[in-house]
């Protein structure tokens, strides 16, 4: 199997609907040493395939954390810089369910993507999952959550009702 099998797989049909993402996921259980593939499709020119390529590596990493270890540093210096709301809202997701296996300087520099696009996205998607994982790391780390409160205190009057409350809701856990 190549990429371009893997990136036809993901392509066509509704962009909200999952495709053969599913099938895509189940490929990658059975065979993991195909993720390289997956992750070429990061640079499709198909923002569905886009779209589908981060759905299945999300759901890789709620069951196999440990098998995208070394994409870490390409999910932040790579992906990171794709401009499209689903790579960012599960950016936020991948680092949250990887928090464990993150080097001091990959959590850094996580934190420091993560607090970008909480402040320069408006998608509503990318940032309840960003409040929730910064939320979640300012737990046990104060410099984070003092920046973060000022943050959350402005999301919670937020136009959308699910931003303004996931923000309210945060503010009153920490």
């Amino acid at each position: 199997m190549t990429s371009g099998t893997f990136e036809s797989m993901l392509s066509g049909g509704h962009p909200n609907s999952l495709g053969r993402t599913l099938e895509v996921v189940e490929i990658i259980l059975s065979e993991p040493d195909k993720l390289d593939e997956l992750y070429s499709c990061y640079s499709s020119s198909d923002e569905v395939v886009r779209l589908r390529t981060s759905s299945v590596f999300k759901r890789i990493s709620e069951k196999h954390s440990d098998w995208l270890a070394p994409f870490i540093d390409r999910f932040i210096d790579e992906v990171s810089n794709i401009n499209q709301a689903s790579a960012q809202w599960t950016l936020a997701i991948l680092f949250n369910n990887l928090s464990e296996l993150l080097s001091t300087r990959q959590l850094a520099k996580a934190t420091d993507v993560l607090k970008r696009n909480l402040c320069s996205n408006d998608d509503w998607i990318v940032l309840n999952f960003t409040m929730k994982t910064l939320g979640t790391w300012s737990e046990s780390n104060q410099a984070l959550k003092r920046w973060l409160l000022p943050e959350l205190n402005k999301l919670s009057k937020d136009r959308r009702k699910s931003v303004a409350r996931n923000a309210k809701k945060l503010l009153g856990n920490l």
